[in-house]
């Protein structure tokens, strides 16, 4: 029978809209308010799949609940993303809800236990917008 268990976990960040070779004008012209520095409570909601041990569990919650403090929150709580975060430091990728989901998706998976899938990564800027990664290509 198919089982998933999901965490959420949660962070404070800020980020701007800046493509480093544009000009100001032309950042300003594409992204308007967003070139100036703001944050979000960013919410980063994990999913991951596979057998269920001898104890019920797919994964040991407390390895995961590491693996997310040490490759989301730690990382992230407080960072302003398109400086702190090498990935986003020249505007592409921006710092966007997909493109987090994305770096986080990879990062994550990479940690996991050999047997546990993570089938997905949801990071929300707030409650009307989220992305979700789930698998790369």
């Amino acid at each position: 029978m198919p089982t998933s268990l999901t965490r959420v976990v949660r962070f404070h960040a800020t980020h701007r809209m800046w493509v480093a070779e544009w000009g100001e004008a032309r950042n300003r012209e594409v992204f308007g308010g967003l070139t100036e520095p703001h944050g979000h409570d960013y919410e980063c909601t994990v999913t991951v799949s596979g057998p269920i041990d001898a104890f019920g569990m797919i994964v040991d919650l407390s390895l995961l609940d590491r693996i997310l403090k040490e490759e989301v929150q730690t990382p992230l709580e407080g960072a302003r993303l398109d400086r702190d975060v090498p990935t986003f430091r020249d505007g592409r990728p921006l710092p966007t809800c997909e493109a987090l989901a994305t770096l986080l998706f990879t990062r994550i998976a990479l940690r996991l236990p050999q047997g546990v899938r993570l089938d997905r990564v949801r990071v929300a800027e707030d409650p009307t917008l989220y992305a979700e990664c789930a698998g790369l290509d």
